[in-house]
């Protein structure tokens, strides 16, 4: 195998490989990156075992030919190299040279045999529909934040991605919390059942993702598959019977505070810089238009802090986890937000004042 690419293309995808492979031990296949040169193209590959990416750059093909080889090794050395071409030249002993054409430098990897690489999930043509950047973008950003880290629950490890009659909906939520989203495609949406999908394929199509025209998404037993650009990323789906979120979603809440969304989000980040680490818990005192505020670390001090809102209800105090309650509030879009509940030890629901397709629940924590 002989080729010859630019730099800077080829960084790009190899950046994007290494952010796949989990195994950093340079004797396994997992940790090396398939290159595979062929009719004026490089196709690139990695995986995980769990996650895959796949993705093609137009090269100078001299001779055909396909290897795998360390990719963070390859990635250090493509960072140090000087931007112009760089030639690629497999040799007989297991050797891929790599050197800039126009630079007295070379560099010599060991490689490992593209037969040994595992073969990658694929899913059939039919099974794939189209679905806006853009609303994947946002669905990923209001839900993924809320997935539980919690091993044990394994089931709420990911979003719940299920097809209804409207459209789509992404839920995530750990058990303390609930983050929900719906959109209605403009094209076709292929049938699959309900599934779960690991964060980790989501935040990568984030990443990835221009927000301009469509994705393709595919979505089958085992796995989910996403087409857009040069690239395709696919990843197994978690097994296991995610809970029953529409029962923990409020069917009618009693009192409503509009507040700031931004001037909020500010008074929060300088009342929690007294919480206590282990709870994180602050102190919500509503009093006619007033919402104030504040949070005791013991032996350190207490924060406190007055900002108006639009309440009309009697007064009340409820405390919450402060990542709880900033998190949904950096992903609303909305400069003013609706902040609903009927007591200070039930559920209470985020929303925008404008009418929009998500919305975040949060379980209050025990006042002491």
């Amino acid at each position: 195998m002989k080729f010859t690419c630019e730099k800077d293309a080829l960084i790009k995808e190899i950046s994007i490989a290494q952010e796949i492979i989990s195994s950093k031990s340079a004797l396994s296949i997992l940790s090396n990156v398939l290159l595979e040169a062929d009719n004026g193209a490089l196709t690139i590959k990695a995986t995980d075992l769990k996650v895959s990416f796949e993705t093609k750059i137009p090269v100078d093909v001299s001779v055909p030919g396909s290897t795998t080889v360390f990719c963070d090794k390859l990635l250090g050395i493509l960072r140090t190299l000087p931007p112009g071409d760089i030639e690629f030249d497999e040799k007989e002993n297991d050797i891929l040279l790599i050197k800039p054409l126009f630079k007295k430098i070379d560099f010599r990897l060991k490689t490992i045999g593209s037969d040994k690489f595992p073969e990658l999930q694929i899913a059939q043509e039919e099974d794939y529909f189209e679905f806006s950047q853009k609303d994947i973008i946002e669905m990923i950003s209001q839900t993924v934040f809320a997935v539980s880290d919690d091993e044990t629950r394994y089931y709420m490890n990911g979003v719940y991605l299920e097809k209804t009659d409207d459209g789509i909906v992404m839920v995530a939520t750990d058990g303390r919390r609930l983050s929900y989203i719906a959109k209605k495609p403009e094209n076709h949406v292929a049938d699959f059942q309900a599934v779960i999908v690991p964060p980790k394929i989501l935040n990568l199509v984030r990443k990835l993702a221009s927000g301009e025209g469509t994705i393709s998404l595919a979505v089958t037993d085992k796995n989910v598959f996403i087409k857009f650009d040069n690239q395709k990323i696919s990843s197994a789906l978690i097994e296991g019977q995610f809970p029953n979120y529409q029962r923990v979603i409020p069917t009618e809440q009693k009192f409503q505070i509009q507040v700031d969304r931004e001037a909020l989000i500010e008074a929060l980040k300088r009342v929690s810089l007294l919480v206590e680490q282990k709870s994180r818990r602050i102190y919500i005192n509503l009093t006619g238009n007033s919402m104030v505020l504040s949070s005791e670390e013991s032996d350190i001090g207490i924060a406190r802090e007055e900002t108006s809102c639009n309440y009309e209800g009697e007064d009340a105090i409820f405390a919450l986890n402060y990542l709880y309650f900033t998190e949904p509030l950096r992903v609303m879009t909305d400069p003013m937000i609706r902040i609903q509940f009927t007591e200070a030890n039930k559920a209470i629901t985020l929303r925008s004042t404008e009418e929009r397709e998500y919305f975040h629940i949060v379980m209050p924590m025990q006042l002491e």
